[in-house]
């Protein structure tokens, strides 16, 4: 029940918040939404605690009856792939809600139940086994995302909103024309048993283009990627931390999910194209952060090339470079996170992003600065910081799977220095450049509270991710050794 709870407990309390309604009860309406919100990430912590590290098969299974006829069931698991995500999207939806607590002033209950209801869909996401209730419930994630940018969103909002909701929806499409192909040829919906249908060349490359173009829009990879910096622009901070921590995620999951296992072939045979799509957004992308004059923008190019690094290492094809795509894909949910919160703070008080409107904020806000300052090491590779391990991880395997490619990986690490030190220079160091910056406050209990855990935790993971590794090993194996198997 523990899934069932982790999904349904957000939801249910996002609708009560939402029942509340009105703006007359603003303080209790926030310590409902954190109460359930940590109440949440409770209840998941089992999943890590209670793990079976020595299994590669589904855990904490759930299996009713939904609609017998057509074998459609609620259908729930999680395996080392799904186990992480599951928990760092009820951990982020905490962050979410601290930092919203005193930002937003209008439609606090609508704010707080919107967060609260994507948190239990996403988790949804991670844990369906039932390819249409994957689908209701990746479908479903855009409604409460497209609400919290078109609401509470910047000055271009609705243009961002609907652009997002757009270029996803359309991707979605035909991921559905798939999962009704694939309930055609095996009379199932189970996700595991689309695992061993034996499916044709011809039929596997369909599928696999049919799923690229969802997953593909929602990691986001290159050339399909310009709706994110709009939308990371115009969202709140809140929206911003959660699209780039988790939403960003579904779509490279879905890789691993559905795209691998069901079309093995198809995808090795294309396995050469989206590496070059992947290297693309690396290098590509990184020199287009590089010119950006807004923090925001500058954090959001920076995510789609991190995230080429992740499908990256999920097409050479190796355990290296496969778990090193997931640890990638944990660690970035911890750094975003905290770069995005990081730029909303300096936006709360400053109601700016742009890079020349800062300068020498070292001296009125140093505790902030210590902070601001890991995240953007963190973000270009540091060792002894999350940041570095995953990107290692894949350079390795990239190397053990064609030396020209790791090589090319590695100019990553190369840019991320240049984009996050110029960023940092201009915005942290020297001397005080106008009177704004003069009076900028150091930041709060709340702030210094939120930045102090993430920082834990990008060290923490930095210095020790056996505890990640463990968890993911057997089902990256397992997963590797399916797609070494020919359906053909």
């Amino acid at each position: 029940m523990i899934l069932s709870l982790a999904i349904w407990m957000p939801i249910v309390f996002g609708v009560l918040i939402l029942g509340s309604g009105s703006d007359t009860n603003k303080s209790y309406v926030r310590w409902m939404a954190l109460f359930a919100a940590t109440l949440s990430f409770i209840i998941t912590l089992p999943l890590i605690t209670d793990f079976d590290t020595a299994s590669a098969g589904m855990q904490f299974v759930e299996n009713i009856p939904w609609v017998q006829r057509y074998d459609l069931n609620y259908y729930l698991g999680v395996d080392g792939i799904s186990v992480w995500f599951v928990v760092l999207t009820s951990f982020i939806t905490v962050i979410v809600i601290l930092a919203g607590w005193e930002v937003i002033q209008d439609r606090v209950a609508q704010y707080m139940a919107a967060f609260l209801i994507l948190s239990g869909l996403m988790i949804g996401v991670f844990s369906a086994l039932d390819g249409l209730l994957f689908y209701v419930f990746f479908e479903a994630t855009l409604i409460p995302m497209y609400i919290i940018i078109g609401v509470w969103g910047g000055k271009k909002r609705i243009y961002a909103a609907f652009k997002f909701f757009l270029y996803t929806l359309l991707g979605s499409l035909l991921t559905l024309i798939a999962i009704l192909y694939l309930y055609n040829a095996t009379d199932s919906f189970n996700i595991l048993e689309w695992h061993q249908a034996q499916l044709n060349f011809t039929e596997q490359l369909l599928i696999f283009f049919a799923f690229l173009m969802a997953f593909a829009v929602k990691v986001p990879m290159w050339p399909v990627h310009t709706w994110l910096p709009d939308a990371h622009v115009e969202a709140p901070t809140g929206g911003s931390i959660v699209l780039a921590a988790i939403m960003l995620k579904l779509g490279a999951y879905g890789f691993l999910r559905f795209s691998l296992p069901i079309a093995p072939d198809a995808s090795i045979y294309l396995g050469p194209f989206i590496i070059a799509l992947s290297l693309i957004a690396v290098i590509y992308v990184g020199l287009v952060a590089l010119v950006q004059k807004d923090m925001k923008k500058l954090v959001a190019y920076s995510s789609i090339a991190h995230m080429g690094f992740v499908t990256l290492g999920f097409f050479i094809f190796n355990q290296m470079g496969l778990e090193g795509g997931i640890i990638q894909m944990i660690s970035h949910g911890f750094i975003s996170g905290a770069m995005f919160f990081s730029i909303g703070v300096l936006y709360d008080r400053m109601h700016t992003r742009e890079i020349a409107d800062y300068g020498g904020v070292v001296n009125t806000m140093p505790r902030f600065a210590v902070f601001a300052v890991l995240f953007a090491m963190a973000n270009c590779g540091l060792p002894a910081t999350s940041g570095f391990i995953g990107e290692f991880m894949v350079i390795l395997g990239a190397i053990d799977y064609d030396f020209t490619i790791g090589v090319l990986a590695s100019t990553a690490l190369i840019l991320g220095a240049a984009y996050s030190l110029w960023m940092t220079k201009r915005v942290f160091f020297g001397a005080v450049t106008n009177d704004h910056v003069a009076q900028l406050t150091d930041i709060n209990a709340r702030e210094y509270l939120i930045l102090g855990i993430l920082a834990i935790l990008t060290i923490g993971m930095g210095v020790y991710p056996k505890p990640f590794t463990d968890i993911i090993h057997p089902a990256a194996v397992e997963l590797l050794k399916h797609v070494a198997m020919t359906k053909i």
